[in-house]
């Protein structure tokens, strides 16, 4: 099978119409392959998994899909937990509360401008042979895509804000 770009982060891997796929993300089945071998590192080898969040966050808003209900939200839910963790400084169990407030809330989001090319994908994170080069990778793997989100700084910080907001007032 030749590699192909996936439509998500165009990373080039063999994609197979008939493998296995995100349900709404827009990933080629070769992409959501190596995201499972990470997601299988971060919980089968000591230490891995330290940032398993921001790894979920990282590969979420690189394939942010063609923009219906469910992949709007997710969207906005992934890059929120970006901005939170990269510029903020909060830890995963800080983020939980406020966005599942946001997954809760019954709300149209809007379809932001996705990036056209990533620096990194989860081909770069593939590579790691220890925890400590597979948490750094994933550190700068979300740095990246963080910036290359930065056309939609604006709008997501006011929805990092609303959402601290909320979740301070439950």
């Amino acid at each position: 099978m030749a590699a192909d770009s996936c439509p998500g982060c165009g990373a080039a891997l063999a994609d197979d119409p008939n493998g296995p796929h995100h349900k709404y993300m827009t990933a080629s089945s070769g992409c959501w392959q190596a995201f499972g071998e990470i997601l299988a590192a971060e919980f089968g080898r000591p230490g891995w998994g330290h940032e398993h969040r921001l790894t979920v966050d990282t590969y979420a808003a690189q394939h942010p899909g063609e923009g219906d209900r469910r992949q709007r939200q997710s969207v906005a839910i992934h890059l929120v937990a970006l901005c939170h963790r990269l510029e903020r400084g909060l830890d995963a169990h800080s983020l939980l509360a406020a966005t599942q407030r946001m997954t809760a809330e019954k709300r149209e989001w809007p379809r932001l401008t996705a990036p056209h090319t990533y620096d990194l994908t989860v081909v770069d994170v593939l590579g790691a042979s220890t925890a400590e080069e597979h948490l750094a990778l994933v550190r700068r793997w979300a740095e990246a895509t963080w910036e290359a989100w930065s056309d939609e700084h604006a709008t997501v910080r006011g929805w990092a804000d609303a959402a601290l907001g909320a979740a301070g007032r439950a």
